[in-house]
């Protein structure tokens, strides 16, 4: 794994970085290393143990950000359940207008949700007052939280006591 998790300066995460660009960080005197993993590199005359997590030395101010409206977002903000009959999946999950396109139905975060192909199917064309399927949640547009963007990559045991902040019901996550 090449993959480095960059922390603020108040140990809050920012991102995810790659080993190289970790490493010149450390070098120009911008970030240390809160944890290594056991490997070394390096070459006869110079060694170091390569880092999982490092610390910027001086703190980042990043403005908010809008979560990008994807299929998979949206799927990872329903938690890969269905909207309507509670299924849980992420193989058979499909992405659901709840006001159909062909009705006018815009693809906003307050018009999609995970659906299962059975769902879907059965609402068919139709809007869920029409299909008598009533929705679990309505849907609304996540904040911005690191979590979806570290929950794409493969998270090492040590990231876990830095990322708690972001292990937080789905509730809490879009309210």
């Amino acid at each position: 794994m090449t993959e480095v998790l960059v922390l603020n300066f108040t140990y809050e995460a920012l991102n995810i970085t790659s080993f190289q660009r970790a490493v010149k960080l450390i070098f120009a005197g911008k970030a240390e290393i809160v944890h290594d993993r056991d490997r070394l590199i390096g070459a006869q005359t110079f060694a170091m143990r390569m880092p999982s997590i490092i610390r910027m030395l001086y703190y980042i101010r990043r403005p908010m950000q809008k979560v990008a409206l994807t299929k998979k977002n949206v799927l990872i903000r329903d938690d890969h359940m269905c909207q309507y009959c509670g299924l849980h999946g992420e193989k058979l999950m499909t992405v659901d207008h709840v006001v159909p396109k062909s009705k006018g139905g815009p693809s906003t975060w307050e018009n999609l949700v995970a659906a299962c192909m059975r769902c879907n199917n059965r609402k068919n064309n139709r809007t869920p007052d029409e299909a008598n399927m009533a929705l679990r949640r309505k849907p609304k547009q996540p904040k911005y939280i690191p979590w979806i963007q570290i929950k794409r990559n493969t998270l090492p045991d040590e990231w876990g006591k830095f990322l708690f902040l972001y292990n937080v019901s789905i509730e809490e996550r879009i309210g």
